[in-house]
């Protein structure tokens, strides 16, 4: 077990200084529509130092791990940034939490890596050199209207990822949907004549959708965070801190009738942060804890068997292909006519009372024919559309494969890391969390406001519940970890808060 060091000053007063570097990536070719940050909220009672730093990018050491397709942060960004923090502020690596937002940009977003560390430590100097005695607070918002849970329970007990990827399934096979944290989690830090300081802010999201074109964006939070800091003025800082986000999504994602943006999604976050935020009440006093923990999750082994079985449902949805009359010429037009008049489809009513009165079928018949020929042609969709998924969920299943036997072993070791400030304590992981993994840890904990920091010191992809896998959900096909890491996990997790 990791605690901090006690030191000399034990003051017992609470301090807190915050700051800000912008991170984004330079040169002609950028294209910019709003900076990056990396922010730092620096911590201390005179006992414990608590650095917490929210940095606008996918993951964190998420290089190897994803083969470079997250590849803005090296490997070694977190234990350069903490080794720098350790050696010239004195405070203890292990006391540093750093959390990224999960924005997904289009192109390299972030400076180079050595830049990075510096100006993430700038940020973090700069923080330290300026602290002042503060009061602090924290509460809970709501804000239920600008995300869902993206994974589609379906009928047939299975799952189905709402992505761009591959098509929606058909309306008539979704049962609902899966569960919904809508809360945000607020430490308020005020200075002592009132005036804000900081704000923390964490709320589970899955920054998928920024601006129009293959622009540089924060995305969601980035827009959020604006909004909140030109509202409080005073150089206050809007520190975001992503949630178990791992399977929510904006409400637009899926929407092509307007241009893509979640600048009104993140106002809505803002005003609903800042509203239950003037609710708080902020008091002076220590509490601060921080304890950082290893654990070994175990690796899936069940991959090659997954891929076999898709491979074969694959060959049986194409087989059903055979057999097809119409061209996508031939069935539009035919398709609106039998949906503009369930009895008359063919031609006008006339015709058919005429042939009614001469005694001959011959227009039943041709409906008959029809209609089984536009069966047969949305039979061939929704193959099409399912055969989309499984070819994507193939490649994804091999890649993670790769990656698993490019790390070896039976495991991977990561983090845990508890923070307590007063009434809150703040839980860690590196995996993309599931909201109901979440909010198992929230409901357990003896806290009054626990807020849990996904996408924290280090990346593993998605941490699905174990009672997911199977279900075929892209959360679950996207993951290298076997069920038992949610029980190794949570335990974990409960026993730190626990001891905070």
């Amino acid at each position: 077990m990791d605690r901090d060091v006690k030191r000399e000053n034990k003051t017992g007063i609470l301090r807190a200084g915050a700051a800000k570097s912008d991170i984004t990536v330079s040169g002609k070719s950028a294209d910019i529509h709003d900076p990056l940050y990396a922010k730092a909220l620096v911590l201390d009672d005179g006992v414990i130092s608590v650095v917490i730093i929210g940095m606008d990018t996918t993951a964190i050491d998420g290089r190897r791990i994803s083969k470079r397709m997250l590849d803005d942060v090296g490997d070694d960004f977190l234990s350069n940034l903490r080794r720098k923090v350790q050696s010239e502020l004195q405070i203890p690596g292990r006391n540093v939490l750093v959390n990224a937002s999960h924005t997904h940009p289009p192109c390299r977003h972030l400076c180079g890596d050595e830049e990075q560390v510096e100006k993430t430590f700038d940020a973090v100097r700069r923080a330290f050199e300026n602290m002042a005695e503060v009061k602090i607070g924290s509460g809970i918002g709501y804000e239920d209207r600008i995300t869902i849970n993206r994974t589609l329970r379906l009928k047939n007990g299975k799952h189905w990822t709402i992505r761009n990827s591959n098509p929606c399934p058909p309306d008539e096979e979704v049962e609902g949907l899966g569960p919904l944290d809508a809360g945000i989690g607020i430490i308020r830090i005020d200075r002592t004549d009132g005036s804000p300081l900081a704000v923390v802010y964490n709320f589970a999201c899955h920054p998928l959708t920024g601006v129009q074109g293959s622009r540089v964006s924060a995305y969601l939070p980035g827009f959020a965070s604006k909004v909140i800091e030109d509202t409080l003025g005073n150089g206050v800082i809007a520190l975001f801190l992503q949630g178990a986000g791992g399977d929510a999504v904006d409400i637009l994602f899926k929407d092509i009738n307007r241009p893509r943006t979640t600048e009104p999604l993140g106002t809505m976050l803002a005003l609903s942060t800042l509203k239950a935020h003037g609710d708080i009440r902020t008091e002076s006093g220590r509490g601060l804890n921080v304890i950082t923990e290893t654990i070994e999750l175990p690796f899936r082994r069940d991959i090659p068997g997954l891929i076999e079985s898709l491979k074969k449902e694959q060959s049986e949805l194409l087989a059903s292909l055979r057999g097809m009359t119409l061209n996508l010429k031939a069935f539009i037009p035919l398709y609106i006519r039998y949906g503009l008049n369930h009895d008359y489809p063919a031609d006008y009513s006339y015709r058919y009372l005429h042939a009614d009165s001469i005694g001959t079928d011959e227009f039943k018949l041709l409906d008959e024919e029809n209609r089984g020929r536009l069966k047969k042609y949305l039979h061939n969709i929704d193959v099409m559309e399912k055969l989309t998924k499984i070819e994507d969920d193939i490649a994804t299943l091999e890649k993670h494969q790769e990656i698993i036997n490019d790390f070896g072993g039976d495991a991977v070791t990561t983090e845990v890391q508890g923070i307590k400030i007063g009434e809150c304590v703040i839980i860690t992981s590196a995996a993309e969390l599931l909201t109901e993994v979440g909010l198992n840890i929230k409901k357990a904990s003896p806290y009054k406001h626990t807020f849990i920091s996904a996408f924290s010191n280090g990346y593993l992809h998605y941490g699905p519940p174990a009672s997911y896998y199977g279900r075929g959900g892209y959360e679950v096909t996207e993951c290298l970890l076997a069920p038992e890491w949610q029980e190794v996990y949570e335990k974990k997790a409960n026993n730190i808060i626990s001891q905070l």
